[in-house]
């Protein structure tokens, strides 16, 4: 175990907003920040915010922040305490968990045993099989040829997934349709799980057309005792990755959310899991809910469980890694309002969400009541072409759903960002789609309502021309050229003047 007074120093081995995020929250605990950046980053707001910075490489992830050597020895070397690994690039990687562990440093996580049974999907749905929790139908282990791919999509039917093994965010997944198809999506699926991830397994599992993504957030201690935060609704995606999160679903009921959360539990315990986690399900039309996988490390969308439960998610990773015991226990957690997340992204929902790089020309941020922003630029950055195309998240709060949806509709049009693309008129589109208002949407939401078009705009010229016609009209208005008499009778009118002539 690890006293917490050990921790004066923490190095956070991430970029952008999530390292702000991580950084604020060991400012308010009294811990200082080490940021680690690349050249590409050296302008960026989390490396002002840090109490020490330190460059470890070009802008290329496997030059940075892919370079686990790299950032083990500037935290022995600039004294840090512990490492928090945030989201994406190492935070799910064993190897280097292990290595941290071994440099006599804090790894703020989970062990490198449980990353590697619950950060690879086989090993996860392995456990989950043996606690009886349902499975989508598929294999049991990595695919070993073209052969085994062929008889088990005989066995289940189309359509199919290839998934990679290994890592997230949506790579290394192909859909296969047609028995034609197969070998080329399994070589596919295998070379970008190899690129990405550097493990190149892959296994194949059934596709479930059209289920409803939902997550259930936990926590552990190091003392055995398990917390699950209720559920996220994560299914309005692109690329197999979400843009719009949300808790609570506005579809499970008490009883589906107390057996999901039942299970997300029962599967952290059977791999002796400590720190914050994630089980993802896929949930049918019936609420029957099958596992999917876990997510060994804090979310993207981790704001909106801290809106709805006031629990800093941050803080408690923080405390489970220095060995301190939950600050809470299940019956403690209750759920407050309804919270709403659209990611910001870099990307052109035009040309199918295309990513752009570009300069933030105007960058405000939105405020007021139920409204978060975690962020990670500023006005005047250039966007770079080297990382994940995430600028901000846009979280907005309310009492109800109904109140998030019009607060986030609020925000969004506050939010002032030119010079790239950006998924803020999608996310307004998508408020206002009543299928989404009802609640009644699936991760096939953006293949089955929305149409590039919806977000076409007249070029700037028009619009400016159509603004100086505006101006001109009311001026005119105002000066009533373009007023009708009170009570006038046209008709009336034109005998009158016939019959003066």
């Amino acid at each position: 175990m690890v006293n917490r007074l050990m921790f004066k120093k923490i190095l956070v081995a991430n970029r952008g907003e999530i390292a702000l995020r991580i950084m604020r929250s060991a400012r308010e605990m009294g811990i200082s920040t080490l940021a680690v950046f690349s050249e590409a980053d050296r302008k960026m707001p989390f490396v002002q915010f840090a109490d020490e910075g330190f460059c470890i490489g070009a802008g290329e992830s496997s030059q940075s922040y892919l370079s686990g050597d790299r950032i083990i020895r500037a935290a022995l070397d600039l004294k840090a305490d512990a490492i928090h690994p945030g989201y994406g690039f190492l935070s799910e990687d064993a190897a280097f968990a292990s290595q941290v562990a071994g440099a006599g440093l804090v790894f703020i996580g989970p062990s490198a045993p449980s990353i590697a049974m619950m950060g690879n999907k086989l090993a996860a749905r392995k456990a989950a099989r043996e606690l009886g929790v349902p499975l989508v139908p598929g294999t049991g282990s990595a695919l070993r040829s073209l052969k085994e791919a062929r008889e088990t999509m005989d066995r289940i039917g189309l359509p199919v997934l290839i998934k990679a093994a290994a890592g997230g965010g949506g790579k290394g997944i192909r859909i296969v349709s047609s028995a034609a198809d197969l070998e080329d999506q399994l070589r596919l699926a295998v070379s970008e799980a190899k690129n990405a991830f550097g493990d190149d397994a892959v296994y194949l599992e059934k596709y479930i057309h059209s289920p409803r993504h939902i997550e259930i957030q936990i926590l552990g201690d190091q003392h055995g005792h398990l917390v699950h935060l209720f559920e996220r609704e994560c299914s309005i995606q692109r690329r197999h990755q979400k843009l719009i999160e949300e808790s609570p679903s506005c579809n499970l009921t008490a009883e589906s959310r107390q057996k999901m959360g039942k299970c997300a539990t029962d599967i952290a315990r059977a791999s002796g899991y400590y720190g914050a986690g994630t089980i993802e399900f896929l949930v049918d039309d019936e609420l029957r809910y099958y596992f999917l996988e876990m997510n060994t490390r804090l979310q993207v969308e981790h704001p909106v469980t801290e809106l709805v439960t006031g629990l800093d998610l941050v803080k408690e990773q923080i405390r489970i890694a220095a060995g301190e015991k939950l600050s809470v226990i299940q019956d403690d957690i209750h759920l407050h309002g309804h919270a709403i997340e659209l990611r910001i992204c870099a990307e052109d929902p035009t040309r199918n969400f295309l990513p752009q790089t570009g300069k933030l020309e105007i960058y405000r941020r939105p405020h007021g009541p139920g409204i978060r922003v975690d962020d990670g630029y500023d006005q005047g950055l250039e966007i770079p072409i080297h990382y994940d195309s995430l600028l901000s998240k846009l979280i907005a709060w309310g009492r109800n759903r109904e109140e998030a949806i019009e607060r986030m509709v609020r925000a969004i049009d506050e939010y002032e960002i030119s010079g790239i693309p950006t998924t803020l008129g999608f996310g307004k589109w998508a408020m206002r789609q009543t299928a989404f208002a009802g609640g009644h949407y699936d991760t096939r939401f953006i293949e089955k309502y929305y149409l590039p078009e919806a977000l076409a705009s007249p070029d700037p010229l028009t619009e400016k021309i159509a603004a100086l016609l505006g101006v001109k009209i009311r001026e005119e208005e105002n000066k009533g050229y373009f007023r009708e008499p009170v009570n006038a009778d046209l008709h009336s009118k034109w005998k009158n003047r016939r019959q003066k002539r």
